[in-house]
């Protein structure tokens, strides 16, 4: 879904060692063992394997719903409601609201506490989920109902999920629950997202088939209402949250920084094009909607494992040299495999290696700013980096879904869909040179850890 499931590398904690366990000037916050708690302190489990359960059903609510907005998606443009262009701009808001407010979510935090944070965003999520039922046939009200309200929502709820996966850099649960099995609590609340974006995606579409998109987004809403808000209930945190600095000013004279912002700007361009128009694409290549959500669901497996994949590898090789491999193989799919999948085989070679890829942008990114500016400033740098992701959630897809109404729409021949392929994968392969410039002012020695 829509931002990094942060996985902290052996290299950026050890720059933390070295830079002290005070909190830096800028006010990054830090978790207990970088603040002279000790390890031993931590309960490493107990109430925290409860607090993971809550965070895993909040993750696998809002990746589910973001991811397989392309399945209404293509439900609603063929009622007629409005084109592809369109309602990709109103799920493409729901995820602008991700980076939008990424600057005060720890204000927000710091005043509600973490379960009122969580009770409020997994309440809007599915609030939006159920007014967006009553406007299926405005556009207008879509953008309300789905960008904005569940939009917000999200932000809530993918901020306190996102903020346990720091481990010794957030003082959110669960991170201050668990030492020694961090790895372990953090892989079930992100694979918990992988699988509810798989299994949302079979249910929106069965019930989109039998029932229509209105009473899908009721069903959906009532259902995370149910499940999500007793599941917000039971996060809380074990000691007191500090809040980090909003901006840093002086990271805008390091040129790492200026490149790694614009990398992450173009980025994030192209993140929502496949899981926004994979159900329309198959559908012009013949296949059923349930391959469509089988593909949406697919990506979804296949971003959840890259999640993970890419955060071992990073203290394998490097952060950096793994973000780099995770744009390029995002780029070389959209400009060579996506455009030749005119069968079902290729196709699924694309979500699987564009899904992979798509998951280690966001797992990687966090660990590439610790990496390189150092933990105790990881918190603010983020936050700054994921504001600068905004134009890139908002007007990613649309830009795709406009150049598809321009070459023939949805309902075209599949070249109709070959500008918007280059387009994605143009600005992934941007990044990825952006990246490239990070990796080799760093080193020059191609197989070096960096």
């Amino acid at each position: 879904m829509p931002e990094a499931s942060p996985t902290i590398s052996r290299s950026s904690i050890e720059l933390e060692r070295r830079a002290g366990s005070s909190p830096s000037t800028s006010g990054t916050q830090l978790a207990p063992a970088a603040q002279g708690v000790p390890d031993s302190q931590v309960p490493d489990g107990g109430y925290g394997w409860v607090v993971v359960f809550g965070c895993a059903v909040l993750t696998w609510w809002f990746v589910g719903t973001t991811y397989s907005w392309g399945l209404i998606q293509a439900a609603l443009v063929e009622e007629g409601l409005s084109s592809a262009s369109t309602l990709s701009f109103v799920g493409s808001s729901t995820v602008a609201c991700i980076s939008g407010l990424a600057l005060i979510n720890a204000r927000v935090i710091r005043f509600l506490g973490a379960r009122r944070t969580a009770l409020l965003g997994i309440f809007l999520i599915g609030l939006g989920e159920i007014l967006s039922g009553f406007a299926t046939l405005n556009i207008g009200a879509l953008f309300v109902t789905t960008g904005a309200i569940t939009g917000i929502g999200t932000r809530f709820a993918k901020w306190i999920v996102r903020c346990t996966s720091h481990s010794r850099l957030s003082l959110l649960p669960p991170a201050q629950y668990f030492n020694t099995k961090r790895g372990l609590a953090n892989g079930i609340v992100y694979a918990a997202g992988g699988l509810g974006g798989a299994v949302t995606s079979f249910a929106i579409n069965g019930l989109v088939q039998s029932l229509g998109p209105a009473w899908t987004f009721r069903i959906i809403g009532l259902i995370t209402l149910v499940t999500g808000l007793p599941a917000a209930w039971l996060i809380k945190e074990r000691t007191t949250i500090r809040t980090a600095g909003f901006i840093e000013w002086s990271l805008f004279s390091d040129l790492r920084f200026i490149v790694l912002f614009f990398a992450g700007a173009l980025g994030t361009f192209p993140l929502f094009v496949p899981p926004f128009f994979l159900p329309l694409y198959s559908a012009s290549l013949g296949l059923s909607p349930s391959a469509g959500a089988g593909l949406v669901a697919g990506f979804n497996f296949s971003s959840a494992l890259g999640r993970l994949g890419c955060g071992f590898a990073s203290d394998r090789i490097g952060p950096v040299n793994v973000l780099f491999l995770a744009l390029l193989l995002s780029a070389l799919s959209m400009l060579a495999i996506w455009p030749a999948s005119t069968s079902l085989a290729p196709l699924v070679l694309f979500v699987v290696i564009n899904g992979a890829a798509n998951g280690g942008f966001f797992s990687t990114m966090p660990t590439v700013v610790g990496a390189v500016f150092g933990a105790p400033r990881v918190s603010v740098a983020m936050g700054m980096i994921v504001t600068g992701w905004v134009g890139g959630y908002l007007m990613g897809a649309p830009i795709a879904g406009y150049l598809l109404n321009a070459y023939g729409g949805a309902e075209s021949t599949l070249s109709a869909y070959h500008p918007a392929m280059f387009y994605a994968g143009s600005m992934a392969m941007g990044a990825a040179g952006l990246v490239s410039l990070i990796r080799l002012r760093t080193s020059t020695n191609i197989f070096a850890k960096v």
